[in-house]
Protein backbone atom coordinates (compact mmCIF):
# COMPACT_ATOMS: atom_id res chain seq x y z
CA UNK A 1 0.00 0.00 0.00
CA UNK A 2 1.45 3.34 -1.00
CA UNK A 3 1.36 6.56 0.99
CA UNK A 4 -1.20 8.10 -1.36
CA UNK A 5 -3.60 5.16 -1.19
CA UNK A 6 -3.19 5.17 2.58
CA UNK A 7 -4.24 8.81 2.79
CA UNK A 8 -7.36 8.07 0.78
CA UNK A 9 -8.29 5.16 3.00
CA UNK A 10 -7.86 7.24 6.13
CA UNK A 11 -10.74 9.47 5.09
CA UNK A 12 -13.20 6.74 5.95
CA UNK A 13 -14.40 6.20 9.49
CA UNK A 14 -12.45 3.76 11.63
CA UNK A 15 -14.08 0.45 12.45
CA UNK A 16 -13.30 -1.87 15.40
CA UNK A 17 -10.14 -3.87 14.85
CA UNK A 18 -9.31 -7.35 16.05
CA UNK A 19 -7.74 -7.09 19.47
CA UNK A 20 -4.07 -7.85 19.73
CA UNK A 21 -1.46 -7.93 22.46
CA UNK A 22 2.21 -7.13 22.34
CA UNK A 23 4.44 -9.28 24.50
CA UNK A 24 8.21 -9.52 24.77
CA UNK A 25 10.30 -12.50 23.77
CA UNK A 26 13.88 -13.09 24.81
CA UNK A 27 15.04 -15.65 22.21
CA UNK A 28 14.30 -17.11 18.80
CA UNK A 29 14.14 -20.58 17.29
CA UNK A 30 14.71 -20.23 13.56
CA UNK A 31 17.04 -17.26 13.15
CA UNK A 32 19.23 -15.30 15.50
CA UNK A 33 18.50 -11.57 15.85
CA UNK A 34 21.16 -8.99 15.12
CA UNK A 35 23.45 -8.64 18.10
CA UNK A 36 22.89 -4.89 18.28
CA UNK A 37 19.14 -5.31 18.52
CA UNK A 38 18.81 -7.73 21.39
CA UNK A 39 17.34 -5.16 23.72
CA UNK A 40 13.79 -5.82 24.81
CA UNK A 41 12.21 -2.87 23.06
CA UNK A 42 13.14 -4.36 19.70
CA UNK A 43 11.54 -7.74 20.34
CA UNK A 44 8.08 -7.29 18.86
CA UNK A 45 5.48 -10.02 19.18
CA UNK A 46 1.80 -9.87 18.33
CA UNK A 47 -0.89 -12.19 19.54
CA UNK A 48 -4.30 -12.42 18.03
CA UNK A 49 -3.64 -11.41 14.42
CA UNK A 50 -6.91 -11.75 12.52
CA UNK A 51 -7.14 -14.99 10.52
CA UNK A 52 -10.15 -14.71 8.20
CA UNK A 53 -11.80 -17.83 6.89
CA UNK A 54 -9.93 -19.71 4.16
CA UNK A 55 -11.11 -19.12 0.62
CA UNK A 56 -12.40 -22.23 -1.13
CA UNK A 57 -10.58 -23.51 -4.20
CA UNK A 58 -12.74 -23.41 -7.32
CA UNK A 59 -12.46 -24.71 -10.88
CA UNK A 60 -10.49 -22.55 -13.31
CA UNK A 61 -13.54 -21.00 -14.91
CA UNK A 62 -14.92 -20.10 -11.51
CA UNK A 63 -11.72 -18.47 -10.34
CA UNK A 64 -13.11 -15.00 -10.95
CA UNK A 65 -15.63 -15.60 -8.19
CA UNK A 66 -12.74 -15.80 -5.73
CA UNK A 67 -10.53 -13.11 -7.28
CA UNK A 68 -13.10 -10.51 -8.24
CA UNK A 69 -10.72 -8.43 -10.38
CA UNK A 70 -10.71 -10.02 -13.88
CA UNK A 71 -7.19 -8.74 -14.53
CA UNK A 72 -5.89 -11.08 -11.84
CA UNK A 73 -7.77 -14.23 -12.88
CA UNK A 74 -4.91 -15.61 -14.96
CA UNK A 75 -2.17 -14.15 -12.78
CA UNK A 76 -2.84 -15.45 -9.29
CA UNK A 77 -1.87 -19.08 -8.83
CA UNK A 78 -4.38 -21.43 -7.27
CA UNK A 79 -2.47 -21.81 -3.99
CA UNK A 80 -2.40 -17.99 -3.63
CA UNK A 81 -6.16 -17.70 -4.02
CA UNK A 82 -6.86 -20.16 -1.20
CA UNK A 83 -4.32 -18.56 1.14
CA UNK A 84 -5.95 -16.96 4.19
CA UNK A 85 -5.40 -13.27 4.72
CA UNK A 86 -3.29 -12.32 7.76
CA UNK A 87 -4.59 -8.75 7.64
CA UNK A 88 -6.65 -7.51 10.60
CA UNK A 89 -10.15 -6.14 10.19
CA UNK A 90 -10.16 -3.02 8.03
CA UNK A 91 -12.55 -0.08 8.15
CA UNK A 92 -12.08 0.70 4.47
CA UNK A 93 -12.19 -2.68 2.74
CA UNK A 94 -12.25 -6.44 2.90
CA UNK A 95 -9.03 -7.96 4.29
CA UNK A 96 -9.39 -10.92 1.93
CA UNK A 97 -9.80 -8.74 -1.17
CA UNK A 98 -6.93 -6.44 -0.20
CA UNK A 99 -4.61 -9.39 0.47
CA UNK A 100 -5.51 -11.13 -2.79
CA UNK A 101 -4.71 -8.05 -4.83
CA UNK A 102 -1.44 -7.41 -2.98
CA UNK A 103 -0.23 -10.97 -3.44
CA UNK A 104 -1.51 -10.97 -7.02
CA UNK A 105 0.89 -8.18 -7.87
CA UNK A 106 3.77 -10.57 -7.19
CA UNK A 107 2.53 -12.54 -10.20
CA UNK A 108 1.78 -9.52 -12.36
CA UNK A 109 4.96 -7.50 -11.70
CA UNK A 110 7.62 -10.12 -12.39
CA UNK A 111 11.33 -9.50 -11.88
CA UNK A 112 14.31 -11.74 -12.48
CA UNK A 113 18.10 -11.51 -12.60
CA UNK A 114 17.93 -13.37 -15.91
CA UNK A 115 17.89 -9.97 -17.64
CA UNK A 116 21.69 -9.98 -17.27
CA UNK A 117 21.85 -12.67 -19.96
CA UNK A 118 20.21 -10.26 -22.40
CA UNK A 119 22.82 -7.56 -21.78
CA UNK A 120 26.30 -9.05 -22.26
CA UNK A 121 28.00 -5.65 -21.84
CA UNK A 122 26.53 -5.15 -18.38
CA UNK A 123 27.94 -6.76 -15.24
CA UNK A 124 26.06 -7.34 -11.94
CA UNK A 125 28.35 -4.87 -10.16
CA UNK A 126 27.21 -2.13 -12.55
CA UNK A 127 23.67 -2.58 -11.30
CA UNK A 128 24.92 -2.44 -7.70
CA UNK A 129 26.77 0.82 -8.36
CA UNK A 130 23.73 2.32 -10.06
CA UNK A 131 21.37 1.34 -7.23
CA UNK A 132 23.82 2.70 -4.67
CA UNK A 133 23.93 6.00 -6.55
CA UNK A 134 20.13 6.16 -6.67
CA UNK A 135 20.07 5.63 -2.90
CA UNK A 136 22.39 8.59 -2.51
CA UNK A 137 20.30 10.78 -4.82
CA UNK A 138 17.17 9.80 -2.89
CA UNK A 139 18.70 11.01 0.37
CA UNK A 140 19.91 14.27 -1.21
CA UNK A 141 16.39 15.11 -2.38
CA UNK A 142 14.76 13.63 0.80
CA UNK A 143 12.75 11.13 -1.20
CA UNK A 144 10.81 8.43 0.58
CA UNK A 145 11.99 4.84 0.75
CA UNK A 146 9.07 3.70 -1.36
CA UNK A 147 10.20 6.06 -4.13
CA UNK A 148 13.60 4.40 -4.38
CA UNK A 149 12.13 0.91 -4.33
CA UNK A 150 9.68 1.83 -7.06
CA UNK A 151 12.60 3.04 -9.15
CA UNK A 152 14.50 -0.17 -8.47
CA UNK A 153 11.49 -2.23 -9.56
CA UNK A 154 11.00 -0.15 -12.71
CA UNK A 155 14.67 -0.56 -13.64
CA UNK A 156 14.79 -4.34 -13.19
CA UNK A 157 11.52 -4.92 -15.02
CA UNK A 158 12.48 -2.56 -17.83
CA UNK A 159 15.78 -4.34 -18.37
CA UNK A 160 13.84 -7.58 -18.82
CA UNK A 161 12.13 -6.04 -21.85
CA UNK A 162 15.35 -4.82 -23.50
CA UNK A 163 18.27 -6.43 -25.31
CA UNK A 164 21.98 -5.60 -25.39
CA UNK A 165 21.81 -2.27 -23.58
CA UNK A 166 24.99 -0.22 -23.56
CA UNK A 167 26.48 0.37 -20.12
CA UNK A 168 26.65 4.09 -20.89
CA UNK A 169 22.86 4.26 -20.84
CA UNK A 170 22.44 2.79 -17.37
CA UNK A 171 22.63 6.14 -15.59
CA UNK A 172 19.99 7.61 -17.91
CA UNK A 173 17.68 4.63 -17.34
CA UNK A 174 18.24 4.75 -13.58
CA UNK A 175 17.63 8.47 -13.11
CA UNK A 176 14.55 8.28 -15.36
CA UNK A 177 13.14 5.45 -13.26
CA UNK A 178 13.65 7.58 -10.15
CA UNK A 179 12.01 10.52 -11.93
CA UNK A 180 8.94 8.40 -12.71
CA UNK A 181 8.85 6.95 -9.21
CA UNK A 182 8.99 10.39 -7.57
CA UNK A 183 5.97 11.51 -9.58
CA UNK A 184 4.12 8.37 -8.48
CA UNK A 185 4.94 8.57 -4.78
CA UNK A 186 6.07 12.03 -3.70
CA UNK A 187 3.62 14.84 -2.91
CA UNK A 188 6.15 17.42 -4.07
CA UNK A 189 8.55 15.59 -6.41
CA UNK A 190 11.79 17.26 -7.47
CA UNK A 191 11.69 19.10 -10.79
CA UNK A 192 13.06 17.56 -13.96
CA UNK A 193 15.96 20.01 -13.94
CA UNK A 194 17.08 18.69 -10.54
CA UNK A 195 17.27 15.13 -11.82
CA UNK A 196 19.27 16.29 -14.83
CA UNK A 197 21.55 18.38 -12.59
CA UNK A 198 22.47 15.49 -10.32
CA UNK A 199 23.91 13.58 -13.30
CA UNK A 200 26.52 16.34 -13.74
CA UNK A 201 25.61 16.92 -17.39
CA UNK A 202 25.57 13.24 -18.38
CA UNK A 203 21.78 13.24 -18.88
CA UNK A 204 19.93 16.21 -20.36
CA UNK A 205 16.30 17.01 -19.59
CA UNK A 206 15.19 16.09 -23.11
CA UNK A 207 16.97 12.76 -22.82
CA UNK A 208 15.17 11.97 -19.55
CA UNK A 209 11.80 12.83 -21.09
CA UNK A 210 12.49 10.64 -24.10
CA UNK A 211 13.59 7.76 -21.90
CA UNK A 212 10.52 8.23 -19.73
CA UNK A 213 8.25 7.44 -22.68
CA UNK A 214 10.34 4.42 -23.61
CA UNK A 215 10.18 3.02 -20.08
CA UNK A 216 6.47 3.68 -19.65
CA UNK A 217 5.65 1.91 -22.90
CA UNK A 218 7.96 -1.01 -22.09
CA UNK A 219 6.32 -1.43 -18.68
CA UNK A 220 2.89 -1.06 -20.28
CA UNK A 221 2.17 1.67 -17.68
CA UNK A 222 2.15 -0.91 -14.88
CA UNK A 223 3.64 1.32 -12.19
CA UNK A 224 2.09 0.18 -8.90
CA UNK A 225 3.93 -2.89 -7.60
CA UNK A 226 4.08 -3.93 -3.99
CA UNK A 227 7.76 -3.27 -3.35
CA UNK A 228 10.00 -5.04 -0.89
CA UNK A 229 9.94 -2.07 1.48
CA UNK A 230 6.15 -1.80 1.35
CA UNK A 231 5.88 -5.46 2.38
CA UNK A 232 8.42 -4.92 5.16
CA UNK A 233 6.57 -1.91 6.50
CA UNK A 234 3.28 -3.81 6.45
CA UNK A 235 4.78 -6.79 8.29
CA UNK A 236 6.37 -4.64 11.02
CA UNK A 237 3.16 -2.65 11.41
CA UNK A 238 1.04 -5.79 11.82
CA UNK A 239 3.52 -7.25 14.30
CA UNK A 240 3.41 -4.07 16.39
CA UNK A 241 -0.32 -3.38 16.52
CA UNK A 242 -2.04 -3.38 19.88
CA UNK A 243 -5.65 -3.19 21.07
CA UNK A 244 -7.96 -1.13 18.84
CA UNK A 245 -5.10 0.22 16.72
CA UNK A 246 -5.57 1.08 13.06
CA UNK A 247 -3.48 -0.56 10.36
CA UNK A 248 -2.81 2.84 8.78
CA UNK A 249 -1.56 4.44 12.01
CA UNK A 250 2.17 3.68 12.51
CA UNK A 251 2.74 1.56 15.61
CA UNK A 252 6.29 0.28 15.19
CA UNK A 253 9.49 1.74 16.69
CA UNK A 254 11.32 3.93 14.19
CA UNK A 255 14.75 2.61 15.12
CA UNK A 256 13.77 -1.01 14.47
CA UNK A 257 12.32 -0.06 11.10
CA UNK A 258 15.45 1.90 10.19
CA UNK A 259 17.68 -1.03 11.10
CA UNK A 260 15.56 -3.47 9.10
CA UNK A 261 15.50 -1.21 6.05
CA UNK A 262 19.29 -0.88 6.10
CA UNK A 263 19.54 -4.66 5.83
CA UNK A 264 16.98 -4.61 3.02
CA UNK A 265 18.86 -1.80 1.22
CA UNK A 266 22.07 -3.81 1.33
CA UNK A 267 20.39 -6.96 0.06
CA UNK A 268 18.63 -5.23 -2.83
CA UNK A 269 21.99 -4.04 -4.20
CA UNK A 270 22.92 -7.66 -4.85
CA UNK A 271 21.59 -9.04 -8.13
CA UNK A 272 20.75 -12.37 -6.44
CA UNK A 273 18.02 -10.66 -4.40
CA UNK A 274 15.93 -10.83 -7.57
CA UNK A 275 15.74 -14.61 -7.13
CA UNK A 276 13.10 -14.04 -4.45
CA UNK A 277 9.68 -12.47 -4.41
CA UNK A 278 9.58 -9.12 -2.65
CA UNK A 279 7.32 -10.40 0.11
CA UNK A 280 9.69 -13.32 0.76
CA UNK A 281 12.67 -10.95 0.84
CA UNK A 282 10.90 -8.67 3.33
CA UNK A 283 9.83 -11.59 5.53
CA UNK A 284 13.39 -12.92 5.57
CA UNK A 285 14.68 -9.54 6.72
CA UNK A 286 12.12 -9.47 9.51
CA UNK A 287 13.15 -12.96 10.67
CA UNK A 288 16.32 -11.38 12.08
CA UNK A 289 14.39 -8.92 14.25
CA UNK A 290 11.35 -10.78 15.60
CA UNK A 291 10.42 -14.40 16.20
CA UNK A 292 9.70 -16.50 13.16
CA UNK A 293 6.27 -17.50 14.48
CA UNK A 294 5.27 -13.87 14.30
CA UNK A 295 6.72 -13.51 10.80
CA UNK A 296 4.62 -16.47 9.71
CA UNK A 297 1.47 -14.83 11.09
CA UNK A 298 1.97 -11.45 9.48
CA UNK A 299 3.30 -12.72 6.14
CA UNK A 300 1.32 -15.91 5.62
CA UNK A 301 4.53 -17.61 4.46
CA UNK A 302 5.81 -20.94 5.73
CA UNK A 303 9.37 -21.55 6.86
CA UNK A 304 10.01 -23.76 3.82
CA UNK A 305 9.38 -20.72 1.61
CA UNK A 306 11.44 -18.27 3.67
CA UNK A 307 14.38 -20.49 4.65
CA UNK A 308 16.33 -20.32 1.33
CA UNK A 309 16.22 -16.52 1.42
CA UNK A 310 17.18 -16.42 5.11
CA UNK A 311 20.20 -18.64 4.40
CA UNK A 312 21.24 -16.49 1.44
CA UNK A 313 20.92 -13.36 3.58
CA UNK A 314 23.24 -14.58 6.36
CA UNK A 315 26.41 -12.76 5.13
CA UNK A 316 24.47 -9.51 4.80
CA UNK A 317 23.12 -9.88 8.33
CA UNK A 318 26.62 -10.34 9.74
CA UNK A 319 27.85 -7.30 7.85
CA UNK A 320 25.03 -5.07 9.05
CA UNK A 321 25.48 -6.30 12.63
CA UNK A 322 29.15 -5.32 12.56
CA UNK A 323 28.22 -1.77 11.54
CA UNK A 324 26.17 -1.18 14.68
CA UNK A 325 22.77 0.40 15.20
CA UNK A 326 21.36 2.92 12.74
CA UNK A 327 21.00 6.48 14.00
CA UNK A 328 17.92 8.24 12.69
CA UNK A 329 18.73 11.37 10.71
CA UNK A 330 16.95 14.71 10.90
CA UNK A 331 15.90 16.36 7.66
CA UNK A 332 14.87 19.94 6.99
CA UNK A 333 11.11 20.29 6.45
CA UNK A 334 10.57 16.63 7.43
CA UNK A 335 8.52 15.98 10.55
CA UNK A 336 10.16 13.79 13.20
CA UNK A 337 7.40 11.20 12.93
CA UNK A 338 8.14 10.77 9.20
CA UNK A 339 11.93 10.80 9.15
CA UNK A 340 12.16 7.00 9.25
CA UNK A 341 10.37 6.92 5.89
CA UNK A 342 13.04 9.04 4.19
CA UNK A 343 15.55 7.01 2.22
CA UNK A 344 19.07 7.22 3.63
CA UNK A 345 22.44 6.25 2.25
CA UNK A 346 25.60 4.92 3.80
CA UNK A 347 28.75 3.22 2.49
CA UNK A 348 26.75 0.38 1.00
CA UNK A 349 29.34 -0.59 -1.61
CA UNK A 350 31.96 -1.34 1.05
CA UNK A 351 29.37 -3.27 3.02
CA UNK A 352 28.39 -5.19 -0.11
CA UNK A 353 32.00 -6.14 -0.79
CA UNK A 354 32.35 -7.35 2.79
CA UNK A 355 29.17 -9.42 2.52
CA UNK A 356 30.32 -10.93 -0.77
CA UNK A 357 33.65 -11.82 0.84
CA UNK A 358 31.87 -13.49 3.75
CA UNK A 359 29.76 -15.51 1.32
CA UNK A 360 32.87 -16.51 -0.66
CA UNK A 361 34.70 -17.64 2.47
CA UNK A 362 31.72 -19.61 3.76
CA UNK A 363 31.78 -21.75 0.62
CA UNK A 364 35.30 -22.94 1.47
CA UNK A 365 34.59 -23.38 5.19
CA UNK A 366 31.75 -25.82 4.49
CA UNK A 367 33.13 -29.35 5.04
CA UNK A 368 32.69 -31.87 2.18
CA UNK A 369 30.22 -34.72 2.56
CA UNK A 370 31.32 -38.28 3.26
CA UNK A 371 31.28 -39.36 -0.40
CA UNK A 372 33.55 -36.49 -1.40
CA UNK A 373 36.00 -37.38 1.39
CA UNK A 374 36.21 -41.01 0.30
CA UNK A 375 36.75 -40.03 -3.32
CA UNK A 376 39.91 -38.10 -2.44
CA UNK A 377 41.66 -41.18 -0.99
Amino acid sequence: MTRRSGRLHKRSENAPIQKGKITKQSNRKKAQPLSKLQCEKNQLVLEGVARPCILIETPEKGLSEVCDDPSYVNLISRDVCVQPSPLPLLSWGSPEDVWEKMVGKEQKYTHSKSFMQKHPRIQPKMRSILMDWLLEVSEVYTLHRQTFYLAQDYFDRFMLTQDDTEKGRLQLIGITCLFIASKMEEIYPPKLAEFAYVTDGACLEDHILQMELIILKALNWNLCPETAVSWLKLYIQMASMNDNSDLLDPQFPQDVYAQATRLLDLCILNINSLDFQYRVLAASVLCHFIQYEMVEKVSGLSWDVIEPCVDWMAPFVETVARCGTVELKDFVKIKPDDRHNIQTHTDYMSMLEEADQREFESQFLTPPNSTEKSATH
